[in-house]
């Protein structure tokens, strides 16, 4: 029947599966496609903006959003390379590579991080020697960014002469900075490598969104196919039950015991 234990169980899977597929799933990716077109959008936008003050972008305290990140603009002020850092264990371009981060403090007193690019890691995957940035005012051109987090809560350390840390997070570098940090623009002072800007593809989360739907419907689809067929006439449901071994064998002996009297 259909209220059979092992039958209930599989209904119930077949259900949450669905279910997750409708609610959670293909709407994660919705969500994903979303994000990646807002960021296509920002960065085409940039492309023909023209560069306007960090601080007409962003208060002191504001933190950069999807509206605000990828903004070209300038800044003016002095780099402390005293308080710089480096970012460990990132990729440029398929390539392992340390990012560059020094503060920069602006004319009104505030410090903003600086991503002056990229570098190769040098023998023993250490830290190579760089350029430092320039000294005295000067008036840089980046993009704005949003600051990053590790998710694993690693401390800073430092090694070689370098303020390591394992993400770009202005207050571990420099406790007090502005939030989120500028992107250098390749030709700005103190760039070193630059970093390429996200390619402005759609990428696959739609499509798997379409697969998620997809496969929950077809779940659904086959719980009630394979039910239809059980309770059909002639079905599983419709037919004489199978004795077991263990009733064929009791009836043999009931048989047996009955003749023998």
């Amino acid at each position: 029947m259909l209220l059979r234990p092992a039958w209930l169980l599989s209904a119930l899977v077949v259900i949450t599966f669905a279910t997750a597929c409708f609610t959670l799933l293909a709407p994660w990716q919705f969500e994903r496609h979303a994000e990646r077109q807002e960021t296509n959008a920002a960065v085409q936008a940039s492309f023909e903006a023209t560069p306007v003050p960090l601080t007409e972008v962003l208060a002191a305290d504001a933190a950069p959003n999807r509206t605000t990140e990828w903004r070209l603009v300038t800044a003016v002020g002095e780099f402390l390379p005293d308080e710089e850092a480096v970012a460990r264990l990132r990729t440029v371009q398929g390539a392992a590579a340390f990012e560059v981060l020094t503060p920069f403090r602006l004319l009104d007193g505030t410090t903003v991080l600086v991503d002056r690019g990229f570098v190769r890691p040098g023998e023993g995957v250490s830290v190579p020697d760089f350029a430092p940035p320039p000294t005295g005012q000067v008036e840089i051109t980046g993009r704005v960014r949003v600051g990053e987090r590790d998710p694993e809560n690693r401390p800073a350390f430092t090694e070689g002469g370098h303020l390591h840390v394992y993400s770009i997070d202005p207050q571990v570098v420099l406790p007090g900075s502005r939030p989120g940090y500028v992107q250098l623009e390749a030709g700005s002072p103190g760039v070193l490598g630059p970093l390429p800007l996200p390619q402005l593809e759609a990428g696959p989360s739609f499509s798997y969104a379409l697969q998620w739907i997809a496969f929950g419907a077809m779940t659904l689809i086959g719980l009630v196919y394979f039910t239809w067929r059980e309770v059909k006439p002639g079905g599983a449901l419709d037919k004489p039950r199978r004795k077991s071994v263990a009733e064929i064998l009791a009836e043999d002996e009931a048989a047996t015991a009955a003749a023998a009297r």
